[in-house]
């Protein structure tokens, strides 16, 4: 099964929270996982590093596949966040994470299970 991480858990995976590591430790020696992350998460992790953290972010990153965004993808996103985002306020990022997941059948992992509202999708907290 594919499974998605949201940047929340990138992030603080990046910044050597014990928990953050030890959950994508755990999902890499699950055999039953497809590690995945969204191109709007590889973004938001990619835009805001430092030139310095760069060589262990670009490693790190590397350990999942990036799904890209096609005009499907951002069109079901635009659906999802015209629905939730006023009651839920979703972004743009989580609406496209939501869609992509959607599309492939996949699960997402976060922090925020509030940011991904929509029944038919599988989201769990990931710790």
């Amino acid at each position: 099964m594919r499974v998605y991480i949201d940047s929340d858990v990138l992030i603080w995976h990046l910044r050597g929270k014990k928990k953050a590591k030890d959950f994508i430790r755990a999902l890499r020696e699950n055999n039953e996982f497809e590690l995945w992350i969204g191109a709007m998460q590889r973004a938001e992790v990619v835009f805001f590093m430092r030139k310095d953290e760069e060589e262990k972010t670009l490693l790190f990153l590397s350990l999942f596949k990036t799904a890209p965004v096609d005009q499907v993808t951002v069109d079901r996103a635009g659906e999802m966040y015209r629905e939730w985002n006023p009651s839920h306020g979703i972004d743009t990022n989580d609406a496209i994470l939501a869609a992509t997941a959607m599309q492939a059948g996949g699960k997402i992992f976060c922090l925020n299970t509030r940011h991904y509202p929509m029944p038919d999708l599988p989201v769990e907290r990931a710790w």
